[in-house]
């Protein structure tokens, strides 16, 4: 089973080729988190968006939007650039409650389907 299929069946959208996976509990506290940060910082989308792409993941002020939103996944290379942008570690952007347990419970759903 490949991991894509937890987020259920590719679909087409405006030409593009997505999924049509909806941000759970631990996307959207992420997402919050971001923006949360980004405005201590004092920064506008476009200044963390250029402050991405200067750290080599290039990124646009709607790509940051859409993430602080729930609009758009924000994946691991996202999430590693924005903390670095932001200058925190990109632990600081997860939910807090994500280190424990609800994190494992997810990850051992996710291995059980894997592995049988």
């Amino acid at each position: 089973m490949h991991l894509w299929a937890f987020c259920g069946q590719p679909e087409r959208r405006g030409g593009r080729r997505g999924h049509n996976c909806k941000s759970g509990p631990a996307g959207i506290g992420t997402a919050r988190n971001i923006e949360a940060a980004r405005l201590a910082c004092h920064l506008t989308q476009w200044q963390l968006a250029a402050r991405c792409t200067a750290l080599g993941r290039p990124m646009t002020n709607i790509a940051v939007s859409r993430t602080e939103r729930g609009r758009r996944r924000c994946d691991v290379d996202d999430l590693v650039a924005i903390a670095g942008a932001l200058g925190v570690s990109p632990s600081a952007l997860l939910p807090q409650w994500t280190a424990h347990g609800a994190a494992s419970q997810t990850f051992n759903r996710i291995q059980g389907a894997l592995l049988g």
